[in-house]
């Protein structure tokens, strides 16, 4: 690590500047370059732009994602009195297995992980390909519309809507909430965006709790069954129950971006689109290149439980390293061609969902909603076109995705 060049760098300056965040690829990479990981002396953050040290980092157990062990961070005594909405919304939201170390992560996750590994996923696809369809045959022919609309922002929340059997009358409501608790992955909230999420979180949790009697005896609500069955049995209370639930349904964030993202990726690279269209068998190694080119979350937060060093760099307990993912993605050292878009590309070690004990739990999942939208999308339309100059949203500093892709549409 060169810190005289770490010290030169304005790290929140650069992470919330709306350049950045439509194209942060030029800037993650001069600062990779300099060395793989820095340290940001005033706000004691440690960054991570190197593929290597990054999977260290996450499949280290002396790595956690436990917040409340940051040194510096929102449960420290004196963070509680400066500022105590923060504390109130951040201990609302804690008791999660997202945000917990072992043995709670585990026992938390050992819940739900029966109902989301690979071979589960399968299953669900015709209820995924039919909300899909339904869809994609409202889309008007020749006709500019804004896919992030008709599309993106709808598919994942009605298969999550689905899956967890909650009334289509709730999506609005689901939205809104999801629009505010996006921002807790900020790391940097105002005050109002504090409030407007702890508001949410509460109301999603007086929902949940609502829906959780209300679905009790149901066998085929598979997913609620399993949180009540651990709940009844004393694995989860009711706070860790209803956060794990809430993190589950508001999950579908992140595809929301990764449809937007890759739609337009794949546009921005025409010949990768028609190789695609002739040949269907690489829609897998496609979507892991979507993933590892134009990831949809801009970074993975860790705290040190342990002192942890990484490539000669000593990382002290309870310190917060945030794992830069654009830059991890496009790591000259691990991917040939790096900054090149490639359907084809094996192996495509991409790290958006993480790695270790805390890799993503939806990921499976994710990627068959992606895979199935893509397909739909290719046997449906002829011709996908861009229709005007998309938008990227400017307001968020982690998720990463567009506000608007708007599209022309040719049917077959």
């Amino acid at each position: 690590m060169d810190q005289d060049a770490s010290e030169q760098i304005d790290w929140w300056g650069m992470l919330t500047d709306p350049g950045y965040l439509v194209d942060p690829h030029p800037h993650l990479r001069r600062i990779r370059e300099l060395g793989p990981i820095h340290y940001d002396a005033p706000s004691d953050i440690y960054f991570v732009l190197g593929h290597e040290e990054f999977n260290s980092m996450v499949r280290s157990s002396r790595m956690g994602r436990d917040t409340r062990l940051w040194k510096n961070g929102w449960s420290r005594p004196e963070s509680k009195q400066r500022d105590p909405l923060s504390y109130e919304l951040f201990s609302e939201f804690q008791r999660q297995m997202v945000n917990s170390d072992q043995p709670d992560h585990r026992r938390m996750r050992d819940v739900y992980e029966k109902a989301f590994r690979p071979a589960d996923i399968p299953p669900l696809r015709p209820m995924i390909e039919r909300e899909a369809c339904l869809l994609l045959e409202d889309i008007p022919e020749e006709t500019p519309v804004d896919f992030m609309t008709v599309f993106a922002n709808l598919f994942p929340l009605r298969v999550v809507r689905n899956l967890f059997h909650i009334s289509p009358e709730m999506d609005p409501q689901l939205a809104e909430w999801n629009a505010s608790l996006i921002k807790i992955g900020d790391i940097m909230m105002s005050q109002d965006q504090k409030q407007d999420a702890l508001k949410a979180l509460k109301g999603y949790k007086r929902f949940l709790k609502s829906h959780l009697e209300d679905q009790r005896g149901n066998p085929d609500n598979r997913l609620i069954s399993l949180a009540i069955e651990a709940w009844d049995a004393g694995v989860m209370d009711q706070d860790e129950t209803l956060n794990n639930l809430k993190g589950l349904v508001s999950g579908n964030e992140t595809t929301v971006n990764v449809l937007g993202n890759g739609l337009l990726t794949l546009l921005n690279h025409p010949d990768q689109f028609d190789r695609l269209r002739t040949q269907p068998d690489l829609m897998r190694t496609a979507i892991e290149e979507i993933l590892r080119f134009e990831p949809a979350i801009n970074f993975i937060l860790r705290v040190a439980i342990e002192d942890f060093e990484s490539h000669g760099v000593s990382i002290p307990s309870g310190s917060l390293v945030l794992g830069l993912v654009g830059a991890i993605n496009r790591d000259p050292a691990r991917f040939a061609k790096a900054e090149t878009f490639d359907v084809a590309r094996r192996p495509n070690a991409q790290s958006i969902f993480g790695g270790g004990p805390h890799v993503c739990i939806g990921a499976a999942l994710a990627r068959l909603e992606v895979e199935v939208a893509f397909s739909e999308l290719i046997r449906n339309f002829s011709k996908i076109e861009l229709a005007g100059e998309p938008v990227w949203w400017t307001d968020r500093t982690n998720q990463r995705g567009l506000q608007t892709l708007p599209l022309r549409f040719s049917r077959r």
